[in-house]
Order: C-alpha cells, then sequence, then structure tokens
C-alpha cells in the first residue's frame, strides 16, 4: 500500500468514525480496530523505509550509535540503534555487528539478534551517592573474522581468550589464550583444510593452533615479523586477513602490523611470514586490512591505500575517502566502519574498520570533518590542549618566596602549566577543605593557602592541575578501623606488601677461638611504605569525587588522577582480599567503572597517570590499566617513559644517547594509537637522576632534551617534567613551535 492510499484510509476511517457516534456498538467496533489498522501501516511504512535484503544498500555504515544503510538515492536509514557498531562483519548472506553490544546478528539486516551466549561478561558499577547499580555488558571484543570457506565457522577474542563458532555465533567453544598476560588484538581463521585458528598478542606476537586435532595446543607463530628492537619480542600484529588461495590451492593469510608499517604474506608451509610491503620508516600502522580483484587494501595514517599482490606497489585511493565523507555526511557523524557496495561481487566490496585512523584534514581526507572519529569539537580537549609545565611539589608553593623560582623558571622556559599534590601519596589532604566531611576521612597536612595560590597563577595564565592519589592512601585505609583497606586474608588486618631478603648473620664473638663457624642467614622482611584502599568501593569514589569537586570550585583547571590502579608488588600479593568486589566484577571493571563515576560528576578535564609500559603495550597486566577502554572516559592520558624504569637495554641499540628520543617518540605515538587517538597524549618527562646503568652514563641536559624533543616530534600536544624534590636544572630552553598533529578522534562519548 503506498502512502497515498494509507492516508486516503486513514481519512475514510475517521470519517466513518464520526458517521458512526450514535452508534456505541459500531465506534467500539471500529475503535477496537483501530491499533490493528495502524499496526499494519506501521510495517507498511517500515517495509517502504528498511528495504528487506542488502540490495537495497550502496553501503553499510556503523557509528557511536548503530548501524546504518545507504540507499541509492544517498539517504541513511537506522538499521539497528542499540549502542556502538565497531565492525560489520558480511559472511556469506549473514551479517555481524561487532560493538558495545557486543556481538549482533541479521540475516536481513532487519531483524537482529545477539550472539553473545557463551562470552564473557565485564559488570561495570553505578553509584549516585546513596544507592549502587550494575550494567552486564560483554566483555569488549577485540576482533571478529570467518573462514571464507565455512560462512558459518567464526572466530572471535576479547583481551585474554580467543572462541570459535561453527554456527553463526549461537554457540561458543573456549580455545583459551596462548599467553597468562591479556593484550590480544586480531584474529583469523582458515581451512588449511583442516580449521586453524590464528591469533595475534601485543607482546608475544601470533600463535596458531589446529582447532581439529586433539589435544592441540597454541604454537608460536612469529618467523619473520619485525621485532621491537633490543627485544626478542616482535612487534604487535594489527590486523589478520584470510582470503582468496594461493598457488597451492590454500587460502592466503595476511598481516600487518600496529606500530611498524609493514605487510606480510604466511607462508604456511615455512611456518613463516614473508614481508611484502614497508615504508622502510621506525614507526607507523597498518590498520584493517582488506582483500579485493588481485589487490590488498588497508589504512595507514595517511588515507587508504591499495597494494598490488605480488608487488610492493601502492596506490593511495582518494575516491574511497570521498565515498566516506559522502556516508558520514548522510549519517550526520562519524562512521567507525563501513562496508561499500555490500551486495556486489565479493572482489568488488569495500570493507574498512578503524577508520579513526584517518587524520582530518590531511591532502587525501580534506574535508572530512565527520572522519577521525568526533562527531563534535570537544571542549575539555581544545582548553586542556599544548599545555606544557612542570610538577610543582607542594611544599614548594608554601609561600610567595618559596614559589618565585618555579614562577621564574616557568616563565623562562615558556611553560604555562603546575601540577601539584592536592591529595598526596599519603592520602593528606594538602589544603583546607570547605567541607568537613571531607577532614573527617583524609588527614589536612600543611595546608598551602589555596585562594593565593590560585590567584597567582591565574594571573599568570598557568593552567593549574591538582594531582589526586587516588588507591594508594594510607590515611583512608586506617578510617573506620580498616572499612576501606585492601585486607589481609591471612592477618585478618589492613593489608600491606613487603619483600624479603637474605641477610648474612654476624658470626659469634663469643665462641671459642679455633671454633669452625658455618656462614648463616636470616630472612629479613622490609614492608613497602605503602597502603592500599579497596579500588572496588563506591564509597572511596564517592570520597575521590568530592575532593575533585571542591578542588575545581575553588579554581583548578584539571583533575589529574595518579595511582588509579591496584597494588602490584609484595610477595604476599596473593594475600591481598578486596572486601568491596561486587559479583562479576575484575580489576579493569572497577577502575572503568570509578572513571565513569568521575566523569559523570567531574566538567573539567580529567587526566590519568600510568605507567610507562601501559602505555607503551596494548596491556593493563597486574594494574587493571587498559589504555584502550580507559580513554573513553578521560580527555588526557599521561604515561610515565622514565627511561630509567625500564630495561637499561631496551631500545640503547647504536646510537645508544639517542635512546631517550627513541622512548619518547615512539612511546606517544603507541599510547595514542592504543586509545585509538581519543585523547591527548601528554607525558610526564623524567628530570631526576636514578642511579641505573644507563643513567649513570647519559643523564643530563641532553637526556632530558632528548625526551622533550621526542614527545614534540610525535605530534603530542603537551608534557610534564617530573622532579619529585623540583629540582629542574635540566629543563631546556623552549624549542622552535612545531606542527602538532589533532589527535584523530575526540571522546565523543562524553560530548
Amino acid at each position: 500500500m503506498c502512502l497515498r492510499s494509507q492516508y486516503k484510509l486513514i481519512c475514510r476511517l475517521f470519517k466513518s468514525l464520526r458517521i458512526g457516534y450514535g452508534s456505541g456498538m459500531i465506534v467500539s467496533v471500529r475503535l477496537r480496530l483501530l491499533p490493528v489498522f495502524f499496526l499494519c501501516v506501521a510495517f507498511s511504512i517500515q517495509a517502504q523505509s528498511y528495504p528487506d535484503r542488502s540490495a537495497a544498500w550502496t553501503a553499510l555504515a556503523g557509528t557511536i550509535d548503530g548501524l546504518y544503510g545507504i540507499s541509492g538515492e544517498g539517504n541513511a536509514v537506522p538499521l539497528w540503534k542499540d549502542g556502538e557498531v565497531r565492525k560489520i562483519l558480511q559472511s556469506g548472506n549473514n551479517y555481524y555487528t561487532v560493538g558495545s553490544r557486543g556481538i549482533n546478528f541479521s540475516s536481513d539486516l532487519l531483524n537482529w539478534e545477539a550472539r553473545n551466549d557463551g562470552l564473557p561478561i565485564k559488570v561495570l558499577k553505578s553509584y549516585d551517592g546513596i544507592n549502587k547499580s550494575f550494567n552486564r555488558i560483554p566483555q569488549e571484543i577485540k576482533d571478529l573474522e570467518a573462514d571464507p570457506s565455512q560462512p558459518l565457522t567464526l572466530v572471535m577474542a576479547v583481551k585474554d581468550a580467543v572462541f570459535l563458532t561453527r554456527d553463526g555465533g549461537k554457540s561458543w567453544k573456549d580455545l583459551g589464550c596462548p599467553v597468562r598476560t591479556n593484550g590480544l588484538k586480531a584474529v583469523a581463521v582458515a581451512s588449511l583444510p583442516q580449521t586453524v585458528v590464528f591469533v595475534s598478542h601485543a607482546i608475544y606476537g601470533v600463535h596458531y593452533l589446529e582447532a581439529d586435532k586433539k589435544g592441540a595446543r597454541w604454537t608460536e607463530l612469529n618467523t619473520g615479523l619485525a621485532k621491537l628492537e633490543t627485544t626478542d619480542n616482535p612487534d604487535e600484529v594489527s590486523d589478520l586477513l584470510v582470503t582468496g588461495t594461493d598457488s597451492a590451492g590454500r587460502p592466503e593469510i595476511w598481516a600487518a602490523q600496529s606500530f611498524k608499517a609493514r605487510i606480510y604474506r604466511l607462508d604456511w608451509e615455512a611456518k613463516a611470514f614473508m614481508e611484502q610491503w614497508s615504508d622502510g620508516m621506525d614507526f607507523g600502522t597498518v590498520e584493517s586490512l582488506d582483500a579485493g580483484n588481485g589487490i590488498l587494501r588497508f589504512i595507514r595514517e595517511d588515507g587508504i591505500h591499495e597494494m598490488l599482490k605480488g608487488t610492493a606497489e601502492t596506490t593511495a585511493r582518494m575516491d574511497l575517502d570521498a565515498a566516506l565523507l559522502r556516508v558520514s555526511t548522510a549519517i550526520g557523524s562519524a562512521i567507525n566502519c563501513i562496508i561499500l557496495d555490500p551486495s556486489g561481487p565479493e572482489s568488488g566490496k569495500v570493507r574498512l574498520s578503524e577508520l579513526w585512523l584517518l587524520p582530518a584534514g590531511s591532502p587525501s581526507t580534506l574535508p572530512l570533518t565527520f572522519l577521525a572519529g568526533y562527531q563534535a569539537p570537544n571542549p575539555r580537549l581544545a582548553a586542556s590542549r599544548g599545555k606544557e609545565g612542570l610538577y610543582l611539589p607542594v611544599n614548594h608553593a608554601a609561600t610567595p618566596k618559596l614559589l618565585a623560582p618555579y614562577l621564574e623558571t616557568i616563565s623562562k622556559r615558556g611553560l604555562d602549566m603546575v601540577v601539584i599534590d592536592m591529595k598526596d601519596d599519603y592520602g593528606r589532604l594538602r589544603f583546607t577543605p570547605q567541607d568537613q566531611e571531607l577532614a573527617k576521612k583524609g588527614r589536612v597536612f600543611n595546608p598551602i593557602d589555596l585562594e593565593s595560590l590560585v590567584t597567582t597563577m591565574k594571573a599568570r595564565n598557568i593552567w593549574l592541575v591538582a594531582r589526586i592519589v587516588v588507591f594508594k592512601d594510607p590515611e583512608l585505609a586506617k578510617y573506620g578501623d580498616g572499612r576501606y583497606a585492601v585486607w589481609d586474608a591471612g592477618k585478618n588486618q589492613s593489608w600491606s606488601g613487603y619483600y624479603t631478603t637474605k641477610k648474612k648473620k654476624e658470626p659469634d664473638h663469643l665462641a671459642m677461638p679455633g671454633t669452625v663457624q658455618v656462614d648463616e642467614y636470616e630472612t629479613v622482611t622490609t614492608v613497602y611504605d605503602e597502603r592500599w584502599v579497596d579500588p572496588y568501593s563506591e564509597e572511596v569514589w564517592q570520597y575521590t569525587i568530592e575532593v575533585c569537586r571542591e578542588l575545581v570550585a575553588r579554581g583548578f583547571d584539571e583533575i589529574q588522577f595518579d595511582y588509579i590502579r591496584f597494588p602490584t608488588d609484595g610477595v604476599n600479593l596473593g594475600d591481598a582480599r578486596y572486601r568491596w568486589k561486587d559479583a562479576g566484577m575484575d580489576m579493569e571493571s572497577a577502575i572503568l567503572s570509578f572513571l565513569a563515576h568521575a566523569r559523570a560528576n567531574l566538567d573539567v578535564p580529567i587526566s590519568l597517570d600510568i605507567y610507562g609500559a601501559n602505555g607503551w603495550y596494548r596491556t593493563g597486566a597486574r594494574t587493571g590499566q587498559e589504555v584502550e577502554l580507559m580513554s573513553r572516559y578521560v580527555d588526557i592520558i599521561c604515561p610515565m617513559y622514565y627511561p630509567s624504569h625500564f630495561e637499561q637495554d631496551f631500545l640503547a641499540h647504536a646510537p645508544a644517547e639517542l635512546r631517550p628520543y627513541r622512548i619518547y617518540y615512539r612511546g606517544t605515538l603507541r599510547t595514542e594509537r592504543i586509545a585509538r587517538g581519543r585523547v591527548i597524549v601528554r607525558p610526564y618527562v623524567q628530570s631526576f637522576f636514578l642511579n641505573v646503568s644507563y643513567d649513570r652514563k647519559y643523564y643530563g641536559n641532553e637526556y632530558v632534551r632528548q625526551q622533550v624533543t621526542g614527545v614534540r616530534d610525535a605530534g603530542s600536544p603537551g608534557l610534564t617534567y617530573w622532579n619529585n624534590s623540583g629540582r629542574y636544572d635540566e629543563i631546556p630552553e623552549p624549542a622552535p613551535p612545531r606542527a602538532v598533529r589533532a589527535p584523530a578522534a575526540s571522546n565523543t562519548l562524553l560530548d
């Protein structure tokens, strides 16, 4: 029924209702039929708006709020609107989406059902200050792929496990993980001729499993892959693709790397990757491998490229950039992934995800204002971009006289930011709170004159950042007889980590002359100078946020969280218990729940300090700090890539004096990629000497300058110098301004 006929029928119906008004029976019958009629009309309209097969669509696109089809007329029609879509997989006549609701399936793009049974669930906790509630969502899915020759055979990975299905996702089999730490990235599955599953890990490279072989184990498959220099580990593989057949009739298997622009083809017989293309640079990203008719398609930082198979010739596909622009414009928002010509021949389809990597404003994407992963400018990012400053020990800001040298350093070095403790490593509040409830839980210690500090900084246009140490908090740990403390299961008291050493006992000086004394040793226990509160506790979260709210109200521009992690040190770590842990939660969900709580309650930019290794590798092992997930809730991530804290030979190849540059240049770029460009990466620069072998030889002005140059060359809009004692003699003079690459994405979940 056409729309005009529907309109005429509606008019006749209402006319008949008016005519029959005097007859209660007639009105009653007609009114009862009315809902049925409108339901039929709704289905009729829907059928016109939502064609029943992919043949109606020139493109399918995933966005932050669902899946869209693009009609032949260029109109965007929502097909699924129940969450974010990050990848679209077309396998035979079936469609799968990957996103915030896990995996969803449709055979007609009209009717959808979840295919998450048997997959791990993440429990996130919300707290409104009185009540708590829980949201059970599928664990973040890293990748989903299908066997080209078996459309119902799919493989997927979460951070620490691989799953296989033979029935299109109705049921999943857990294949485990090749290694004991999380950090999985990409998967693939191929018939060789039996089912073989491939997976890549952020640190340990590629492994494969012969899924049909009884007792099969994961086997390493890294020969030929470029390694991270000075290590035995291959650099991360970003994507795996199974497509076509080789000369022996076997499926072709391809791989790309996240932090080196390299593409490989797997020689299955030799169990080795053969490099097919490289840009020859130290750093680069290749993502979203896709095959066409004799070509391999992929995304780089500078746009979409294609490579002829069997050659190293690449071509930029600017026409595809234009197609993406048309799609994003039609939808009116960013697109995360796309399939162009979904109903066309297999060789003609274009399947791309990870579109956040495309650079807004580059020659190949100009003027793609909807691409690069953002929908609208994030005012918090704009306000905090480009800040370079120093950590100011709070005692050094106690009087104008003590503060004066730092203001002079800031002026001479061209800095415009100060980070200062307001809740320090010992849980002490370094200001006098107006809310007296805060002082009950956190001891006020040598408070500074907050109004004077804020006035001084504002007068000099200095961005003021309050450093808040979150879960390492001795004061709160002892509050209320240890109500919030991490608990020691064995001792039934507040837990604290310790380590043991063997110490030689003093000889017995009272022994008889000539007595042979055997060396004896004793075990010495040393307790770390740390006490921790339970990261699962919503009351700990609320206390922290109330501290932040007051500081924002009194003039701070940004809140910076440090020690937002679980304890990691101590031979007795296994004795630590978390009494506030709710069913189904883990370390990652505790930290994400806290950050979501903070984001919901703070309007200013939020920054986050993390270990350098957690910004270098895609893993939050031991700490719960998963950059890829945390970046959705914060605006700035501040990795501590201190050269002194890495293995002393890490990136120390010749010329060794360039090691600080390498660590900061590559580390900054790696964190930006892992965070999918959502945040500002503002590293902490090591401005202190540590008595380790590399520092003993190289630490000085040039050591610090190399770090700064590395950060700026990476295009990062900001850095912070760290010296715990406040000594900043090695800060270099201002360097000439450098072109800053805007982050590929703003935090659209939070705008």
